[in-house]
């Protein structure tokens, strides 16, 4: 199980959403993706993602300065 890291920082809705969707499909089971995102919906737009995609969110914390960190298991 391999883990990426996917760089969103700059950019705003709803281009993290489309990024992630973007690379998931390169991903294998069980592989974790970790989220960089400064987009103020950023954690709500990944919540919602990962409900309707039927994906495990691991966390989405907030790292402070309006920057936030997530996990998804894909």
């Amino acid at each position: 199980m391999a883990q990426e890291i996917l760089d969103c920082l700059g950019l705003k809705c709803p281009q993290p959403i489309l990024k992630i969707s973007a690379k998931v499909p390169t991903m294998n089971g069980g592989d974790t993706l970790e989220i960089l995102g400064d987009c103020p919906t950023f954690k709500h737009d990944v919540e919602a993602w990962c409900s309707r995609m039927k994906k495990s969110l691991l966390f989405c914390r907030d790292d402070g300065g309006g920057k936030f960190t997530a996990q998804i298991k894909i």
